[in-house]
């Protein structure tokens, strides 16, 4: 088994360390964040960093860089008008997605440029993405600056959310692979999860049991 220590890290190629870390914590979360600006411009973003906060009150998190050196129009759309929509990748859609990341000047809609299409639902000033089978709505809540790395965790509320109704079980669960939600390994690989099993709530001295496999 390959082992490297941190001094190893330290002393890599740029390329190769980026692509190693951005790896090795697993597979992340595919989505597409959109914003409008104040000009009513529109943009959108592939981000793999989307994360669930709590589902009391409903939120979620995702990690952006600030803009004192790079413009940042997802995060300054964001802070300037509050609203932004998290939209799923699905697995005919990976090529577009990945365009998004592409450095395009502000005035410039990746929407326009990638063949993703816009669309707005029930009055909510940010766009969605109409190719997108899961969407959320979202407000943002507030922000928390993380020094060692220079980076901006945004926190945001979730107002609305959209799916088929046939993917969503009695229970509340949503079954992501039917809606051909795809994760990303590292930066640029994109993967269609194949779901194993299902368990029921884990408690100390008590048998796991599955959702799907019924007892002998």
């Amino acid at each position: 088994m390959e082992h490297i220590t941190s001094e190893e890290i330290t002393g890599m190629e740029k390329l190769f360390r980026l692509n190693l870390i951005n790896s090795v914590t697993g597979y992340k979360s595919a989505n597409l964040i959109a914003t409008k600006s104040k000009e009513n411009g529109v943009n959108v973003a592939v981000f793999s960093s989307v994360t669930h906060l709590g589902s009391d009150p409903a939120l979620l998190g995702f990690i952006t860089r600030p803009t004192k050196e790079v413009p940042r129009n997802t995060y300054k759309n964001i802070k300037e008008n509050q609203y932004f929509t998290v939209n799923h990748i699905q697995k005919d859609m990976i090529e577009s997605a990945h365009q998004t990341a592409a450095k395009y000047d502000e005035e410039i809609s990746e929407f326009q440029k990638t063949g993703l299409e816009e669309e707005y639902l029930d009055n909510f000033f940010a766009p969605y993405v109409k190719q997108s089978n899961v969407k959320l709505g979202c407000k943002f809540v507030n922000e928390y600056y993380i020094k060692e790395n220079d980076t901006v965790m945004v926190i945001g509320a979730i107002e609305h959310i959209y799916f088929d109704e046939s993917i969503q079980a009695p229970d509340g669960w949503l079954r992501l692979d039917d809606a051909e939600t795809v994760a990303i390994n590292g930066l640029d690989g994109y993967a269609l999860p194949n779901l194993l099993d299902r368990f029921h709530y884990a408690r100390p001295g008590q048998e796991i049991k599955s959702f799907f496999k019924k007892d002998d």
